[in-house]
């Protein structure tokens, strides 16, 4: 658009968002498994918990770069959960 003023968030991935951001959604969300929830919320939960996360701790005071980063950290973190537990199935079967 002509003389739009739009910027974009200045956004900064660090060492928090792999090692600790992500790591903490996906066991934020088991602790969640201890309440009968259906199974088809749990990758809404993440997300919910990945937005809080970023917008209260992380990207506190920037809430564009909150929303941008906590889709990140339930997207990844549903990733990561998927992701581990088909190589556990995988392994536990080969090995049967």
């Amino acid at each position: 658009m002509k003389g739009s003023n739009m910027q974009f968030p200045d956004i900064q991935t660090n060492f928090w968002d792999a090692i600790t951001a992500v790591p903490l959604v996906v066991i934020i969300t088991q602790i969640f498994k201890v309440f009968p929830i259906k199974k088809k919320y749990f990758p809404s939960i993440a997300s919910t918990i990945g937005f809080i996360i970023s917008i209260f701790i992380s990207h506190r005071g920037d809430l564009p770069a909150g929303l941008f980063m906590g889709a990140f950290y339930g997207a990844a973190a549903v990733g990561l959960y998927s992701s581990l537990k088909t190589v556990w199935l995988a392994y536990r079967n080969k090995h049967k």
